[in-house]
């Protein structure tokens, strides 16, 4: 038994093929965890939505929807909380967050936000500090900080 197949559907399959390889390291790279944004409780802020967490850490606002100012807290580069943050919010990954903070430090417009090393020492910033907001895996919430947004994985 022989199919002849067209050079178009080669094509096609080729194509397929290509981008499940090409996004298989990216699914596999990051865990999946239930990341929440946290502010302090003081600020006044109930809810954020996806549009107004994505606004202040890619340096669009820095304010809250209240008018307070805001202080965004990156993860380090290299944590995977940092990685999925980023790809579920922002749809881009490390190399292209690097670049888009390049550019806007470059020009001199804006800095990114200051970065921690892990969501222990992000919870214990956001909780001392009325104006911090971060990212942290749900996990290492605690009643200090109040959840603004939840992002599922």
């Amino acid at each position: 038994m022989t199919f002849v197949v067209s050079g178009s559907t080669r094509k096609r399959l080729f194509m397929r093929v290509l981008l499940i390889f090409t996004f298989w390291p990216v699914a596999q790279a990051v865990p999946a965890q239930t990341l929440v944004v946290i502010v302090n409780p003081t600020i006044g802020v109930q809810h954020l939505s996806r549009r107004e967490a994505l606004d202040i850490f890619l340096g669009r606002y820095r304010t809250f929807p209240s008018g307070a100012s805001a202080l965004p807290i990156d993860l380090a580069i290299n944590s995977d909380e940092r990685k999925q943050f980023y790809l579920v919010l922002a749809h881009k990954d490390p190399a292209d967050m690097s670049s888009y903070w390049a550019r806007l430090t470059f020009s001199g417009k804006i800095s990114p936000p200051f970065s921690v090393a892990d969501g222990r020492m992000a919870v214990d910033i956001v909780a001392n500090n009325p104006n911090a907001i971060a990212y942290v895996d749900r996990a290492s919430v605690d009643n200090r900080v109040r959840i603004a947004l939840e992002l599922s994985p």
